[in-house]
């Protein structure tokens, strides 16, 4: 018995298992398995969607977080600052307490330095002598020559004047 579709599928009822299919039963057969195959994604649009958002929420919680971690940073630098300052004054108050030094002329950061620079600055107001004296024996008041009075002389003056 030979088939309709030209003998691609055999004949029915021969005994070889084979069975033939008219083309709305293909067609049936193929909607149906297309049909499970659409009821298995069909929440993928909603799925993709929801996937877009998370991506995007994540982005957005990245540039939060960034702007976090900058905020937290130059919060630090700036207390890093102060915390220098505050150690910086206290060393200065320190120095110039004890050296007797105005606080205001005192310009560096370590309690070393402020030493040597308050040292510096009484050496420099310590007066080295008598107003109008110099070494050598002639006074500043531009009256040099003979007669002049050396510094010895100015100082056994002072003495016998204030005792």
């Amino acid at each position: 018995m030979a088939d309709n579709n030209g003998g691609a599928a055999g004949a029915a009822g021969s005994g070889s298992g084979e069975t033939t299919f008219t083309q709305e039963q293909v067609n049936a057969m193929i909607s149906k398995r297309v049909n499970e195959e659409k009821a298995k994604y069909a929440d993928y649009d909603t799925l993709k969607e929801k996937a877009g958002k998370y991506d995007q929420q994540q982005n957005e919680g990245k540039t939060e977080l960034q702007k976090a971690t900058e905020r937290a940073d130059a919060l630090q630098a700036q207390i890093d600052k102060l915390t220098k300052d505050n150690e910086v004054k206290t060393v200065r108050e320190k120095v110039a307490a004890e050296t007797k030094v105005p606080v205001e002329l005192l310009t560096c950061d370590t309690e070393e330095d402020c030493k040597k620079q308050a040292e510096a600055i009484m050496k420099f107001a310590k007066p080295n002598g008598y107003p109008g004296t110099r070494k050598g024996g002639t006074s500043n008041n531009g009256s040099g020559g003979a007669g002049s009075s050396s510094d010895d002389d100015y100082r056994e003056l002072a003495r016998n004047l204030f005792g």
